[in-house]
């Protein structure tokens, strides 16, 4: 199989900052950014090992979205298609290019190719909020 790592939990929040916090101050993880760009909020917070969990508000539903990474986007696309897979859309993510797609359950899931890894380094220890 050609995914590779769950490299992300893209996870909706309604309160960005007060979630940062509470997985930082209460549940020990590590605050790698947090990041506001439009009216939009983005924390990353981890807890030493993939996957980090990006916290955002800009995300529509409950559910996380799973982001796996893989070598190859196009090729990646082409097998699971060929297992009967069908993608939702196609995105730019900062890291990357990335197509979306739900499970038969209706667990959200996004493949990506990680071609912009020095983006998300890019934003380490900036904090735009707290």
């Amino acid at each position: 199989m050609t995914l590779v790592s769950l490299d992300f939990l893209y996870t909706p929040s309604t309160d960005v900052a007060a979630d940062a916090r509470y997985f930082v101050e209460v549940l020990g993880a590590e605050l790698g950014f947090a990041i506001e760009d439009g009216g939009t909020r983005v924390a990353m917070v981890s807890f030493g090992s993939p996957p980090a969990i990006l916290l955002t508000d800009h995300l529509e539903g409950d559910r996380p979205i799973h982001m796996y990474a893989v070598d190859d986007l196009s090729a990646t696309r082409d097998e699971l298609e060929a297992r009967g897979w069908h993608p939702d859309r196609s995105i730019e993510l900062p890291p990357g290019p990335a197509t979306t797609f739900r499970t038969p359950g209706g667990l959200r899931v996004a493949i990506y190719e990680p071609s912009r890894p020095f983006v998300i380094e890019s934003f380490r220890g900036r904090r735009d909020f707290s």
